[in-house]
């Protein structure tokens, strides 16, 4: 047989096989969990007879040998000898690991391995043996030139029957939808997707280039050229793109598995299997996501009598859900344990020297549970093959952040625990936005992208700060720390002390930081192209881009900018909040808080930041009444307000002897507490500080609990809770 035509065959062979024994997997998995269908047994001996004729007809015959006792058994099954057990479920599984091992070695070596496999064998045929009440049958002979008489050519499906009086006939079933495709090399999508990317960028330079001729129709050859291109680049697109279920349909097994070795009994609960990315980020999360499944049942859920101890259902819950938003992928992995002990995780961190004490005193809650994510601590008493190394979350971290993702953990000691992971749909295309410094243009995709604030030039001087000599920026009463991209690249930034300043507020490895750049542009999708090998060593530059006009334009890789600018270092992790409580630090002051100032009449207000969801401006003519409370529509819901002139009786622009314009738009304070949100209209908003202050007590004031003096002012602190009282 000519060489090529053998390796292409044995590829095939291995790629088919593979496929099929996943789906395998499925079908036992569905029977073990009494879901199986009439076809279960069916599909599972056309997947197995296909691998034992396809390894038999290229010359393995130890594939095609221990492919045939299985088949043996199937038939037996699928014939309805006898119910199959989870013993039996449980012994073609091992035999489904061990066809893959041969298959994994075929493709590695040539070969197909040195193991036998004969324990399994013999298993395999007694459980036959103990169903039918025969012996298993002889292995047959197959491959090109095999005996005409042996039964290798004979037709492997029993013979049909002649239908019973009564009996229904089924229809022939349908075309497999594998009949209508084809397999294409991952690689040839690849070089092709290339190429339409480089044919979107010469239509757009076309495009640009014939934009201000007036030859009708060349332009209308040129409008034509851009539909083609444009319906292409989406159909390349289409080819790279699948579902995530593909990586999914692995997990049940990996599960199960775990669940025998931990006695443990979980339900997994997949929503958003049709969810389609690109297939370079499914490879990229696989692994990821396998060690957050393994971790959430191994660390999170409980044993069956725990759970009964502790009130819960015996059985566990773990729920993937994947759904598409703001062109991004957001996995969801959640379950029903008993959650993340945040005190636990300090207390492993502190011993391990992971953080100091003072550091783990300031930590908030959320920070407490991001530490799970450093190198080295694990929570896990033992080690065993499953946990207690101290190796994963950093890796789970770092893989995620690399494809532009981000992870992010939530927990309720009791109650479980929750990852969010999000990830753009490809890294081919990415949105991107584009800013300038100096005389070059760079693209920050939009995957690191919070926020962009515009300071104007009056403000520039008053709104920056400096503590230790690095620049911050007082951002809803936290400390922005600043990078400025033109010093970092060392280039010369295009802007004076008098101009407007641009600060891009990005996230990397949950840290925000702010990155100064001379001018923002707009949003839009570039075509990634790869770094040149003297330029990967940077570290800032995530690759390049070409845009519309022929220039090129470098991706900015904004966990690497945070790095070089050490804002990602451990010893400054905490830097920022440091910072803002030594400079609001003053002797003999109570308490550091952050506060929104307000105006209503002639008194100034403060209400916590920390209880503030949003701010917004509405007319009055919005209010509407609901029994004795007023209200308005917001997003959807019916939300009470409070108007805080009235609570506190004195005369505002939204109460007093005067009728009040209810066309102007006013102040609207949405507050959110606990569960529930209300709003808080008041005249007019001043400012966010944060201060040490000292609040002194007021009696018999109806929803102030007292006043401070901030910013060298007298200052009435409300009472939110109250007002929530009122607000209902």
């Amino acid at each position: 047989m000519n060489e090529d035509l053998q390796q292409q065959l044995v590829k095939e062979l291995v790629v088919e096989s593979l496929e099929g024994l996943d789906t395998f997997d499925q079908e036992i998995l569905a029977f073990e969990h009494g879901d199986e269908t009439p076809d279960t047994w069916n599909n599972a001996f056309r997947i197995i007879h296909t691998i034992k004729g396809s390894s038999g007809c290229i010359g393995f015959p130890k594939v095609e040998s221990v492919a045939h006792v299985g088949e043996s058994l199937l038939s037996v099954l699928r014939d309805g000898h006898r119910p199959a057990d989870s013993n039996i479920a449980s012994s073609l599984l091992q035999y489904s690991d061990a066809l893959r091992e041969m298959m994994r070695s075929i493709e590695q070596t040539g070969n197909e391995g040195a193991a036998d496999h004969a324990d399994l064998v013999q298993n395999l045929q007694a459980l036959q043996a103990g169903i039918s009440g025969a012996a298993a049958p002889e292995k047959p002979t197959f491959g090109f030139f095999g005996d005409e008489n042996t039964e290798a050519n004979q037709p492997v499906t029993p013979p049909a029957s002649a239908p019973q009086p009564g009996a229904v006939v089924k229809e022939a079933p349908k075309p497999s939808a594998a009949d209508s495709a084809i397999r294409v090399d991952v690689g040839q999508i690849d070089r092709l997707m290339n190429l339409v990317g480089e044919l979107v960028l010469a239509r757009n330079q076309i495009v640009q280039a014939t934009g201000h001729l007036g030859d009708p129709g060349l332009l209308t050859a040129v409008q034509r050229v851009n539909l083609i291109t444009s319906e292409l680049q989406e159909s390349v697109m289409k080819t790279r793109m699948q579902p995530i279920g593909n990586v999914w349909s692995k997990f049940p097994r990996i599960i199960r598995d775990l669940c025998h070795e931990l006695g443990k009994d979980v339900a997994l609960v997949l929503e958003g299997n049709e969810t389609e990315l690109d297939r370079t980020i499914i490879e990229a999360i696989k692994d990821p996501m396998t060690h957050l499944i393994r971790n959430a049942i191994d660390h999170g859920i409980e044993t069956p009598d725990a759970r009964i101890a502790a009130g819960k259902p015996a059985q566990g819950r773990l729920v993937l859900r994947a759904f598409h938003e703001g062109g991004q992928v957001n996995i969801e992995i959640s379950d029903d344990g008993k959650g993340i002990d945040a005190a636990r995780v300090v207390e492993k961190a502190l011993q391990r020297g992971l953080v100091s004490p003072e550091q783990a005193g300031r930590m908030s809650h959320r920070e407490q549970l991001d530490l799970v994510f450093l190198p080295g601590l694990s929570t896990a008493d033992i080690v065993t093959n499953v946990s207690g190394r101290g190796v994963g979350m950093d890796v789970v971290r770092t893989n995620i952040e690399k494809i532009g993702g981000n992870v992010n953990l939530d927990s309720e000691p009791g109650h479980g625990a929750v990852i969010r992971i999000k990830i753009p749909l490809t890294l081919a295309i990415i949105p991107a936005l584009v800013v300038n410094c100096g005389d070059d243009r760079f693209a920050i995709p939009a995957a690191s992208l919070v926020e962009l604030v515009r300071i104007e030039g009056d403000q520039v001087a008053r709104s920056l700060e400096h503590i230790h000599e690095a620049p911050v920026y007082r951002l809803r009463g936290d400390l922005l720390p600043l990078v400025d991209l033109a010093k970092e690249l060392g280039i010369t930034a295009r802007r004076h002390v008098e101009d407007t300043l641009f600060l891009v507020v990005l996230q990397a490895e949950g840290r925000q930081f702010g990155l100064v750049v001379d001018n923002i542009q707009d949003t839009e999708e570039i075509v990634v192209k790869p770094l040149a090998r003297e330029m990967k060593g940077l570290g800032v530059y995530a690759g390049a881009t070409i845009m519309g006009d022929g220039k090129v334009a470098l991706i900015l890789d904004v966990v690497g900018l945070a790095r070089r600018a050490a804002l990602l270092e451990e010893s400054s992790r905490h830097a920022s909040r440091e910072s803002a409580k030594q400079t609001c630090a003053a002797e003999g002051a109570e308490e550091s808080r952050s506060l929104l100032l307000a105006r209503v009449g002639r008194n100034r207000i403060a209400i916590p930041l920390s209880c503030i969801a949003r701010l917004e401006e509405i007319p009055l003519s919005r209010i509407e009444n609901a029994g004795h409370s007023e209200v308005i529509q917001y997003r959807g819901r019916i939300m009470s307000v409070v108007r805080l002139s009235a609570v506190l009786g004195i005369e505002g622009e939204s109460f007093g002897s005067g009728a009040p314009d209810c066309e102007r738009l006013m102040p609207l304070v949405v507050c959110a507490l606990e569960k529930d949100n209300f709003g808080v209209i008041v005249d007019s908003i001043e400012d966010i500080v944060e201060e040490q202050i000292r609040i002194e007590a007021r009696e018999g004031q109806r929803g102030i609990l007292g006043s401070a003096i901030v910013r060298q002012k007298v200052t009435d602190l409300l009472d939110v809770r109250e007002l929530a009282r009122i607000a209902v």
